[in-house]
C-alpha cells in the first residue's frame, strides 16, 4: 500500500513544479498540499473504505483548482493549463469513478460527478458517466431526462436525445413525464431546423446536400411521439400538459388542433377539460393586436371575453354536474375577481359573477365545503355581512359534523358581535362529536375571557375538561392555569394547579408554566419549585434531558436551593432516562459543570 501511495504522490511532482515555477503557488505551499494530499491518500487506500474520505478528497481536489484559478485571474497567466489543470482533472475523475464503483446506489454521488463534469466542461467525460451511471440506474426517468436534455442543449446533438428517450421508454414505457420531454425535444429539433433554413435562404446559399424534410419542419416526428403516447397514457393531465408544449412552438396550429379534438373527444365528463376550453376564450382575444386602442376598449374586450368563458362554464356545468365542476368553475371566477383593474365596472361585474356562481352551487347543493368558506370570506370582505351569516348557518346544516365549518360560522358572528354567538356554540357542540372540538372549546373560551364574567368563563373552564377527549383536555389545562393566574392570582392558580394534577395527561408545558409562575413571586420558595419539578419529572422524568438539567440548575442557583442534592437528582436520572437520552445527558452535565451550558 506504501508503494502505491508514494507512486501517486510522485505522479503530482510535475504539476507541482510547474505550480512553483510559473509562480502561483510557493514552496512552502507546495509541501503543504503534498502533506495534505499523503494523508488523504492514505485514507482512501485502507481496506474498509468510508465514503467520506473520497468526498473529502474530491473537495480538496476542486478547492485547489478554484484556487489555481483565482490566481491564474489575479496575476494574468493562461499558460500550461494541460501540464496542471489536466492532470488534477483526471485525477478527480479517478477518484469519482472509484467511488460510484464502489457506492453504485448513491444517486447524489453520480449527480456530483455529473456537476463536476459540467463546471469544468469535461463533455468527453460526462458522455462516460451518464452511459454508466444510466446502465446502473435505468429505473429512474429523470436520470434519462437529464441525458437527453444534455445530449440536445449542450452537444446540439438531437440524433442522440432521441436514441436516449427511446431506450428510457423501453424502460418507461408509461412514463408521461418522459414522453412530454421527447415530445418537447422532437418539436425544438423542428425549430432548430426552421431556423437553419430560414438563415440559408436569407443568405441565398445552395442548400445542396442538406435536405430539410418538410414533415420534419412541420413537427411531424412530435405528432407521432403524441399519438404513440395517447395510446398508453390515459388521463386529461397528459393531453393538457402536450398541449401546453405545442403552444410554446409558432408552427404546431395543426398539432394543437389535433390534441385539442382528442381532448374534446376522449374526456369530454372530464371537468379539466371542460376549464381548460372556457379558460381559452380568456386568452383567443388576447391574441389580437391591442396597439392604439383606448381603456375603455381593452376594458369592453376584457368584458367579453370573461362573458365567453363563464358561457362555456355554464355550459359545463349543465353538461358535468358535479362538485369539482363548479370547484373549477368558481375557482376561475374568485381569480379573476382578484385581478387587479382599474375599472369599477368591471370590478363590480366579476364580484356579482362571482356571488352569482356561489350561489348557484350552493342550490344545486354541489358546493365544497372549503368553497363554503370562501364565500364566506368574499361576503365578509364586501360587507355583505347579513348575506355572510346566511351563508354559514346554510354551510353548517350541510356539513353539520364539520369543526372547520362550526368554528367558521362562529368566527362570523364573533366578529360580527351578535347575541347568538352562546347558543351557536352549544349547537355546535351537539353536533360535533366529542373527538376533535378542541378548536371549537379554544375558540369559546377566548370569546368568554373578553365577553362574560369571571364565573362563567371558569364554569366553561372546568365544562371543557371533561367534555373533551384527554389528549385534548391537556391544551384546556395550560390555558384554564394561564387564565386563573391573570384573573384570580398566585394563591387560586396554585390551588387550581393541584387541583388539575389529580386527572391525567398533562404536558409539559403545563409544569413549566406552573414553575415559571412561582419564579415571578417576590417570595419564590424552593420547597415549591421541588414540587412542581417532582410531578413533572414523574410524568416526563424518562423522556426529558433539559428537565433534570433545569431541575438541578435551579438547586444551584436559587437562594434557598441544596446543591448537595444534585449527586442524587443525576444519580436519578442516570437510573430513569431511556437509550441514547443518557449520553446526551451526560455531554449536557459535563457543560453544565465546566460552564459551558
Amino acid at each position: 500500500m506504501a508503494e502505491r501511495i508514494e507512486q501517486r504522490l510522485e505522479d503530482r511532482i510535475p504539476e507541482l513544479e510547474q505550480l512553483e515555477r510559473v509562480g502561483l503557488f510557493t514552496r512552502k505551499e507546495i509541501r503543504a498540499v503534498l502533506r495534505k494530499a499523503s494523508a488523504l491518500e492514505y485514507k482512501i487506500q485502507r481496506r474498509a473504505l468510508r465514503k467520506e474520505d473520497f468526498i473529502n478528497y474530491i473537495q480538496y481536489e476542486v478547492n485547489l483548482l478554484e484556487l489555481i484559478k483565482k490566481r491564474r485571474a489575479r496575476i494574468g497567466y493562461s499558460f500550461k493549463k494541460d501540464e496542471i489543470e489536466h492532470s488534477i482533472l483526471q485525477r478527480v475523475h479517478s477518484l469519482f469513478n472509484r467511488a460510484t464503483g464502489k457506492w453504485k446506489d448513491d444517486v447524489q454521488l453520480w449527480l456530483s460527478h455529473v456537476a463536476f463534469c459540467k463546471q469544468w466542461n469535461s463533455k468527453h467525460q460526462l458522455s462516460k458517466v451518464f452511459s454508466t451511471m444510466l446502465a446502473i440506474h435505468s429505473n429512474k426517468p429523470a436520470l434519462w431526462i437529464m441525458a437527453a436534455k444534455w445530449e440536445m442543449e449542450t452537444r446540439l446533438s438531437s440524433e442522440s436525445a432521441r436514441h436516449l428517450f427511446l431506450r428510457a421508454l423501453r424502460f418507461h414505457p408509461e412514463c408521461p413525464k418522459l414522453y412530454q420531454e421527447y415530445f418537447r425535444m422532437e418539436l425544438m429539433h423542428a425549430e432548430k431546423q426552421r431556423k437553419e433554413k430560414k438563415e440559408f435562404e436569407q443568405a441565398k446559399m445552395d442548400l445542396g446536400e442538406f435536405n430539410y424534410s418538410e414533415e420534419i419542419l412541420n413537427g411531424e416526428m412530435a405528432r407521432i411521439v403524441y399519438r404513440e403516447a395517447s395510446q398508453k397514457i390515459k388521463g386529461v393531465e397528459f393531453q393538457l400538459a402536450v398541449l401546453s408544449i405545442a403552444k410554446l412552438f409558432d408552427f404546431t396550429q395543426d398539432l394543437q388542433k389535433e390534441i385539442l379534438e382528442s381532448l374534446q373527444t376522449k374526456y369530454a365528463d372530464d371537468p379539466l377539460t371542460w376549464d381548460y376550453m372556457a379558460r381559452r376564450e380568456l386568452e383567443l382575444g388576447s391574441l389580437q393586436p391591442t396597439e392604439n386602442t383606448t381603456k375603455q376598449k381593452k376594458v369592453s374586450e376584457m368584458a367579453q371575453r370573461e362573458e365567453r368563458c363563464c358561457a362555456v362554464f355554464d355550459e359545463a356545468v349543465r353538461a358535468v354536474p358535479t362538485e369539482d365542476m363548479w370547484k373549477c368553475y368558481i375557482t376561475c371566477c374568485l381569480e379573476r375577481y382578484n385581478r387587479k383593474t382599474n375599472s369599477e365596472e368591471l370590478k363590480q361585474k366579476r364580484l356579482e359573477r362571482t356571488l352569482s356562481v356561489f350561489s348557484k352551487a350552493h342550490e344545486t347543493s354541489l358546493l365544497p365545503e372549503a368553497l363554503y368558506q370562501q364565500w364566506v370570506q368574499l361576503l365578509m370582505d364586501t360587507n355583505l355581512s347579513e348575506k355572510a351569516v346566511e351563508v354559514a348557518e346554510a354551510a353548517t346544516r350541510h356539513f353539520s359534523q364539520s369543526v372547520e365549518t362550526w368554528q367558521m360560522r362562529l368566527q362570523v358572528l364573533i366578529q360580527l358581535e351578535r347575541d347568538d354567538v352562546t347558543p351557536c356554540f352549544e349547537e355546535a357542540i351537539k353536533h360535533v362529536k366529542s373527538k376533535g372540538t378542541l378548536p371549537l372549546w379554544t375558540l369559546w373560551v377566548e370569546w368568554s375571557e373578553g365577553t362574560n364574567s369571571k364565573e362563567d368563563t371558569e364554569a366553561l373552564y372546568q365544562r371543557s375538561l371533561h367534555a373533551t377527549t384527554p389528549a385534548e383536555s391537556v391544551t384546556m389545562k395550560e390555558m384554564y392555569l394561564d387564565w386563573t393566574y391573570r384573573n384570580g392570582g398566585y394563591k387560586k392558580v396554585k390551588k387550581l394547579f393541584t387541583s388539575l394534577c389529580e386527572n391525567r395527561p398533562f404536558s409539559l408545558d403545563f409544569f413549566r408554566k406552573m414553575i415559571q409562575i412561582e419564579k415571578e413571586q417576590e417570595s419564590c420558595k424552593m420547597l415549591h419549585l421541588r414540587e412542581y419539578y417532582e410531578r413533572a419529572l414523574r410524568e416526563f422524568g424518562s423522556t426529558n434531558t433539559d428537565l433534570w438539567l433545569d431541575y438541578i440548575k435551579e438547586e444551584l442557583n436559587h437562594p434557598q436551593g441544596k446543591p448537595e442534592n444534585c449527586g442524587s437528582i443525576h444519580w436519578r436520572a442516570m437510573k430513569m432516562l431511556q437509550g441514547d437520552l443518557v449520553e446526551d445527558f451526560i455531554s449536557k452535565y459535563t457543560l453544565l459543570q465546566t460552564g459551558h451550558l
